[in-house]
């Protein structure tokens, strides 16, 4: 049976982003066609680099980080706005992927952001690609919100955390949406080995924080405090948000990977991550093709 064109939804969240590359090459190597791609935060950061072509080179650098590696990329700032400026992940995805406008891409693509002076869902389908980007992943209290003209953007994810509406449609065309803030079971259980090495990652994270700012301890651990308040009521909002979207999406085909499987900073395991992507993906298309067979049969 001739299998037929995808259009592709990519939530935000985090490292578990990285399961839309696992999610992506599954659907290709299915000989699924992706003919268009919308996404949120890191999801708009996956499917922006694949509709550049750049995904393999992006797949490759994502599976080299390591803690050291994630911590260098970490460009810490004494702003209130942020903690991370961001400058320093977005000039290495430079690197690997030549910035070009939206429109030039060979795949049409939808970047979501939130203008944060209106409120409103800014969606971008032209421009420059990492402007576009930058803008998506800008989680409030984590990422310095991203300034273009005389707007300023934050993550898409305050507003539209999985972007159904967003991706372009054509007929006859399937609606795939992955949802990395799933409420299922995970499929990766995190060792003993594994959480004393997050707990390790998060100590050396808080140290560099410490060393860039240089003002007293309590103080630290005061910000550091109100930092994971800020980010976990965020990702809540961001979860219920994307639970009443799938409810009224018509997905013809949804990949669920678990909120509990990794966390929102683990972009050290991204290799495993990709991995359960690839797992989830593999067992919901199966799913997808053994309904569609019976429908036809």
């Amino acid at each position: 049976m001739k299998k037929k064109d995808v259009a592709l939804v990519l939530s935000g969240g985090g490292a578990r982003g990285f399961a839309h590359i696992g999610a992506i090459n599954t659907l290709l190597e299915q000989g699924y066609n992706i003919t268009s791609i919308a996404g949120t935060s890191m999801g708009a950061l996956v499917g922006g680099i694949y509709a550049a072509g750049g995904l393999g080179l992006f797949q490759e650098f994502a599976n080299s980080l390591d803690v050291t590696e994630v911590l260098k990329l970490a460009d810490f700032s004494i702003s209130t706005k942020g903690i991370i400026k961001g400058r320093k992940i977005i000039e290495r995805l430079k690197e690997m992927v030549p910035d070009r406008n939206i429109e030039d891409l060979p795949i049409p693509f939808s970047a979501v952001a939130t203008e944060i002076n209106t409120g409103r869902e800014a969606v971008f389908t032209t421009g420059r690609l990492f402007d576009a980007i930058r803008a998506s992943i800008a989680i409030p209290t984590v990422f310095q919100p991203l300034k273009i003209g005389d707007s300023i953007y934050v993550d898409g994810g305050v507003v539209n955390p999985l972007p159904i509406n967003r991706v372009k449609r054509n007929d006859g065309d399937i609606l795939v949406v992955v949802d990395v803030n799933s409420q299922v079971a995970p499929v990766h259980m995190q060792s003993v080995e594994e959480a004393e090495l997050s707990q390790s990652y998060i100590k050396q994270l808080i140290s560099k924080y410490k060393k860039s700012e240089n003002v007293p301890e309590e103080n630290h651990n005061e910000k550091i405090g109100l930092f994971n308040l800020a980010t976990r009521s965020i990702f809540l909002m961001i979860n219920r948000i994307s639970e009443l979207t799938i409810n009224n999406s018509g997905a013809d085909i949804l990949i669920n990977v678990s909120h509990e499987s990794f966390g929102i900073y683990d972009f050290y395991k991204a290799r495993d991550i990709i991995a359960e992507g690839a797992v989830v993906s593999e067992k919901a298309l199966k799913e997808f093709e053994s309904r569609r067979d019976y429908l036809l049969s």
